[in-house]
């Protein structure tokens, strides 16, 4: 029976999880949002708001704590000093889980993985100054009456060729 254990597996070792995890969660650190199979979403939300709460504290244990479990010190610098600030009026509930449907390949349920106050950068188009329009082909003249198609030449049958 598996009472009160709570982990996911998600079909790996515990040691490649480990890895796992840790990567997604610098990813998120790192791009701000990420693309991932639902089932991992929600094994690194906890892990990804636990490492937010320790960059809130923003004390050296907290900061050596999330380097030993991130492994990147140049993410916990982005974590502490850019996200974490973003962050501080929260309480918790720091990210958020966006469904997208099946992937084509597998049908695996895909779902974003963002900050609460992550907001992605939306392209303005430009106002485009006139293009030219596509040169339309000219239609085709009708064939006069006395017009043909050339016919293709048929192959000899064994008969012509003398066999």
């Amino acid at each position: 029976m598996r009472h009160r254990k709570k982990t996911v597996k998600l079909g790996r070792s515990q040691a490649h999880r480990d890895s796992l995890l840790a990567n997604q969660v610098c990813s998120l650190i790192e791009h701000r949002r990420i693309k991932t199979t639902l089932a991992k979403a929600k094994a690194v939300k906890p892990l990804a708001e636990r490492m937010l709460t320790l960059g809130k504290k923003g004390d050296l244990h907290a900061r050596r704590v999330a380097i030993s479990y991130l492994k990147h010190k140049d993410i916990v610098k982005t974590l502490f000093t850019e996200i974490a600030p973003a962050a501080a009026d929260r309480k918790g509930g720091y990210t958020r889980i966006t469904k997208l449907g099946a992937r084509l390949s597998d049908s695996a349920p895909m779902a974003y993985l963002e900050w609460v106050d992550y907001a992605p950068e939306v392209k303005k188009e430009e106002p485009a100054a006139e293009k030219p329009a596509k040169a339309k082909k000219a239609p085709k003249a009708p064939k006069a009456e006395g017009e043909e198609k050339p016919k293709k030449k048929a192959s000899k049958s064994k008969e012509e060729k003398g066999e």
